[in-house]
C-alpha cells in the first residue's frame, strides 16, 4: 500500500501542506527570528574599496631592447595581476606604515584582491570594525603595492641603463658614429628618462572613502535568507512527519486501502452522537447535512449492489471509537424511514450501547435468546420513528433487538448454531437487518458473522485509524472471504465535505431530493430494502395507495462508482 504513496498529486501535496501548517509557520517564525537576532548581535564592520589599474605599455620592454610580448590571454593577464597584489610583504609593510598596533595578519586578513570582470582593473577592499581604519588599510596596501612596483621599475631600467652605456664604453668613436652605435645612444637616453620618471605598469585609478554603511551584518538580507531556510525547513518537517504519520488523513485512503467504493463520508458533528428521547426517533433529529449523507450511503448501497440479494448487512470497524454503532442506527433509522421494515440488531455482547442511544431497555436481548430464554419477538422492542404530531396512516417504525445480558462466553454464542437460527428468523421477517458488532482487531466475535451476512460495510474513521491496522484488517477480510460492500468514512471536517458532496443546503421553501426515485418504483427484493406491501405489488413505499409498476429499463446494470464529487 505504501507504494500507492510515492507519487503525489498536486491536490494531496497541497493537503499535506494545509494539515503540516503550523509546523511550516513555526520553522519560518523561528528561522527568521533567529536571523534578526543573530545579525543585530554580530559586531558591525565596514569595507573600503580602492581601485588598480594595471598598464601592459611595451615602452619598457622596447627602451630596454626587448621584443615587446603579444598578449592574447586577457584572462590570464588578470589572474597574474590579482596574483601579483596578493604577494610579497605588502601586508607587512601596511601594518608598519600605519602604526596602528596591527599586525602583518590582521591586515593580511583584512584586505581581499578581486578583478572587475576582464577589465585591467583589480579592486582591492580592506574590512575593519571601524569605517576610517578600513579606509586608511585599503588605501595604505594599495599605496605600498604601487610604490613597491615604482622601485622595481626603477631599478629595472637603472639596471638596463647601465649595460647599455656598458656597451657604448666599449665602442670607438668611429663605432658610435654608425647606425648601431647611435641606436644605443638612443636606447641609453630612453632608458635614463624611464629611469628618472619612477613611472611603473600599475596605479591607483580610486582611493577609498570612508564607507558610511556598515558592510555586515546585512540584518535585511540575512532575516530575508533566515525565511527562505525556514521555509525549506518547514516544508523538509512536513513530509517527514507526513510519511511517519501512519494515520488515514482522506476517505480515499480508506477506499484505497480496503479496495472497495466509498459509500459515504459521515461529517464529523455532535448531533449524530445525541441520543433521542425513550422509545422515539424523530425524523428531524438530524441536521440536514447529516440526514442526507446517510441517504445517499443508503442509495450508494442499492445502486452497488443491484444484483445481490441484500438482506443482512453487517457493521464493522477496525478499532474501537469508529463511530460504527452511531452509523448502524441512523443508517437503519434512514432505510425505515423510506417505508421499509428494518430491525437493528446488536452483536456487540461485551460493551452494548445502542440501549442507552435509543434510550430502550437494555435486557432481555440478543444474549438472552441465544441461550433459549426468550425468544426473538419478545426481546424486539419497537421504536416510532414519525413525530408525535404525525397523522400518518402507516406508522413507520424501527425494531431494535439490543445486546441483552452481558455473558461470559460471547463468542462462543455468536459463533452457536442458535445465532443462525436466530439470522434466519430475522432474514424471513424484515427487508434489512442492521447489524452492529464489536471492533473486528479487538476481539474475535464477529468473526464467525462474517460469512453469513449479505454484506459487510466497513466505518473508519478519518484522521485517527492507523494504515498499518487497516491494512491487516483488509488482509483478513478477504481471507475470510467477507462480501464486502463499501466503506465509511466517518468523522470527516466539515471544511472538507464540499469535495464529498455535502456542502448545499435547503431553503425554506426546500426538500431534499431523493437520490432514486421510490414513489411507485418497485425495487428489486434486497436491493431498495421495500416494505412488505411493495414486495407483493400492492402498495408503494410511500403511502398505500400507490400501484406498483415495474422499472422503465429492465436492462442489467453494471454497478460504477458514484461520482462523489458532483455537488447535488
Amino acid at each position: 500500500m505504501d507504494s500507492q504513496r510515492t507519487g503525489l498529486s498536486l491536490e494531496q501535496a497541497l493537503s499535506i501542506l494545509k494539515r503540516r501548517a503550523q509546523w511550516i509557520a513555526v520553522c519560518i517564525v523561528a528561522a527568521t527570528v533567529a536571523a534578526f537576532v543573530f545579525s543585530k548581535q554580530e559586531p558591525k564592520r565596514y569595507t573600503a574599496t580602492t581601485s588598480l589599474v594595471f598598464n601592459n605599455s611595451q615602452l619598457g620592454q622596447q627602451a630596454a631592447g626587448l621584443q615587446p610580448v603579444d598578449l592574447n590571454n586577457p584572462q590570464a593577464q588578470q589572474s597574474t595581476n590579482v596574483k601579483l597584489v596578493q604577494l610579497g610583504d605588502m601586508s607587512e609593510k601596511t601594518a608598519q606604515a600605519l602604526g596602528r598596533a596591527l599586525s602583518s595578519q590582521e591586515v593580511k586578513q583584512a584586505i581581499s584582491v578581486s578583478a572587475q570582470g576582464e577589465s585591467n582593473i583589480v579592486d582591492v577592499s580592506a574590512t575593519a570594525g571601524s569605517p576610517k581604519l578600513a579606509a586608511e588599510i585599503a588605501n595604505t596596501y594599495t599605496s605600498q603595492f604601487v610604490a613597491e612596483q615604482q622601485n622595481s621599475n626603477h631599478e629595472y631600467y637603472a639596471s638596463a641603463l647601465a649595460l647599455v652605456n656598458k656597451q657604448l664604453a666599449a665602442l670607438g668613436p668611429r663605432q658610435r658614429l654608425s647606425p648601431a652605435g647611435v641606436a644605443l645612444e638612443n636606447r641609453a637616453q630612453s632608458l635614463g628618462v624611464l629611469a628618472e620618471l619612477r613611472s611603473g605598469n600599475v596605479q591607483i585609478a580610486q582611493s577609498a572613502g570612508v564607507p558610511t554603511a556598515p558592510s555586515s551584518p546585512r540584518a535585511k538580507r540575512n532575516t530575508i535568507l533566515g525565511a527562505l531556510f525556514g521555509l525549506l525547513l518547514g516544508l523538509g518537517i512536513a513530509f517527514v512527519i507526513e510519511r511517519l504519520d501512519r494515520r488515514l488523513r482522506e476517505p480515499a485512503d480508506l477506499e484505497a486501502i480496503y479496495e472497495i467504493p466509498l459509500l459515504g463520508v459521515i461529517p464529523e458533528s455532535t448531533a449524530l452522537a445525541r441520543s433521542p428521547g425513550r422509545g422515539s426517533v424523530s425524523s428531524n433529529g438530524l441536521p440536514d447535512g447529516e440526514s442526507e449523507a446517510f441517504h445517499l450511503i443508503r442509495a450508494h448501497m442499492r445502486y452497488f449492489n443491484v444484483d445481490r440479494q441484500l438482506r443482512t448487512l453487517l457493521i464493522a470497524s477496525a478499532a474501537p471509537g469508529d463511530g460504527k454503532t452511531t452509523v448502524a442506527r441512523h443508517l437503519a433509522t434512514a432505510t425505515a424511514m423510506m417505508g421499509s421494515r428494518v430491525l437493528l440488531m446488536e452483536v456487540d455482547l461485551r460493551r452494548p450501547t445502542i440501549a442507552r442511544q435509543l434510550g430502550v431497555r437494555s435486557r432481555p436481548g440478543l444474549s438472552d435468546v441465544l441461550i433459549g430464554a426468550g425468544t426473538v419477538g419478545r426481546v424486539t422492542q419497537s421504536i416510532d420513528l414519525d413525530p408525535p404530531t404525525s397523522h400518518r396512516a402507516h406508522k413507520r417504525t424501527l425494531d431494535v433487538i439490543v445486546a441483552g445480558t452481558a455473558p461470559p462466553n460471547p463468542a462462543a454464542l455468536i459463533e452457536s448454531h442458535a445465532m443462525e437460527g436466530v439470522l434466519e428468523e430475522v432474514k424471513s421477517k424484515y427487508d434489512l437487518v442492521v447489524i452492529d458488532t464489536p471492533p473486528l482487531t479487538a476481539v474475535s466475535d464477529a468473526f464467525p458473522l462474517l460469512s453469513k451476512v449479505d454484506g459487510v460495510v466497513i466505518v473508519g474513521w478519518v484522521g485517527r485509524n492507523r494504515r498499518d491496522v487497516a491494512e491487516r484488517l483488509h488482509e483478513t477480510l478477504v481471507g475470510a472471504g467477507a462480501p464486502l460492500l463499501g466503506v465509511i468514512a466517518n468523522g470527516f471536517t466539515s471544511r472538507g465535505l464540499g469535495a464529498y458532496g455535502y456542502d448545499y443546503a435547503y431553503t425554506q421553501n426546500e426538500a431534499p431530493a431523493a437520490p432514486f426515485p421510490t414513489d411507485g418504483v418497485r425495487w428489486p427484493a434486497g436491493i431498495g430494502w421495500p416494505s412488505a406491501e411493495e414486495s407483493n405489488g400492492t402498495a408503494s413505499p410511500n403511502n398505500g395507495t400507490s400501484k406498483a409498476r415495474k422499472p422503465t429499463s429492465t436492462a442489467k446494470r453494471t454497478p460504477r462508482k458514484p461520482a462523489s464529487t458532483t455537488k447535488r
